[in-house]
């Protein structure tokens, strides 16, 4: 009988909700392309447990985690090491083990940078506007900022998040920001060249959107939702009814989870079998 390991690569996911994060999919086929017996675990963790969840993957050997909502920001608790970018950022959504040592990671802004620059969208001197103060805002936002965006313009409806990140952009990176509150049937400002929708309204199976004025959309903007599941979101579908070109949650899920991927494993992440698998679902 020939040696071989039982025992599988294991990644996977922390958050609360988790059943429609598809995630797994992604992540899974990498594996099957680099034929590595590897599982990316699905679960979901109340806010209370999180410590525990984090501790518990680091004693079964766990290579590494997804962190989503909403224990982004949570998370930096139980970490021992943080890169820079993150703890910039004040978000993690990768979380990998290495000599020991609890370490985080953001590659939300990554993926989502990458996915703009892929397309072709100029960043540079751009005025970005965010729907969201979140973990996910927080990322993309210090990311447009040191990708060349001029103006930020923060739209939440809690001041306390929506002032924060505004400051943290302010006193940290090149970009002005400002807080705007989010009113119902919100213009989006004349000048606006990128829309992103960073929160979690319209994640299956919500089918709702954000409460913004779209007939405030210039067929010039750049209309991006953050949002997986489902690929055409309805803020993407009356986005892209106003002649913009729209960006879905598609290619940051692969991308972000590609450079989490190469974190966990040491290897280059096998994009197009991701990106493959996670087409064939829908």
């Amino acid at each position: 009988m020939s040696q071989k390991s039982y025992r599988s690569a294991l990644v996977g996911l922390l958050g609360c909700p988790v059943d429609e994060n598809p995630t797994v999919v992604t992540i899974e086929a990498a594996f099957r392309a680099l034929d590595i017996d590897g599982r990316y675990i699905t679960m979901k963790v109340l806010p209370e447990d999180l410590g525990d969840a984090i501790r518990g993957l680091k004693a079964t050997s766990f290579l590494g985690t997804h962190i989503t909502i909403p224990h982004k920001v949570a998370v930096l608790s139980y970490l021992d090491e943080i890169s820079p970018n993150a703890a910039l950022m004040g978000a993690v959504n990768t979380v990998y083990f290495r000599d020991g040592k609890i370490c985080g990671e953001n590659t939300d802004g990554k993926g989502f940078i990458m996915s703009l620059t892929q397309g072709g969208v100029e960043l540079n001197a751009a005025h970005a506007v965010l729907l969201g103060a979140g973990g996910a805002a927080r990322a993309i936002a210090v990311e447009l900022a040191n990708h060349g965006a001029a103006q930020l313009t923060i739209v939440n409806r809690s001041p306390e998040r929506g002032q924060a990140l505004a400051r943290l952009i302010n006193e940290k990176t090149a970009a002005s920001a400002r807080y705007v509150p989010l009113t119902p049937n919100f213009s989006i400002p004349s000048d606006c060249d990128i829309l992103v929708q960073t929160t979690s309204i319209g994640l299956y199976p919500d089918p709702s959107c954000p409460h913004i004025d779209f007939s405030s959309l210039r067929p010039e903007i750049v209309v991006c939702d953050i949002i997986p599941n489902p690929i055409q979101t309805l803020f993407i579908q009356k986005a892209a009814e106003k002649g913009c070109r729209t960006f879905s949650g598609f290619d940051m899920l692969v991308n972000q989870g590609a450079f989490s991927f190469r974190l966990w494993t040491g290897k280059e992440a096998p994009i197009q079998a991701m990106k493959d698998a996670l087409a064939a679902e829908y």
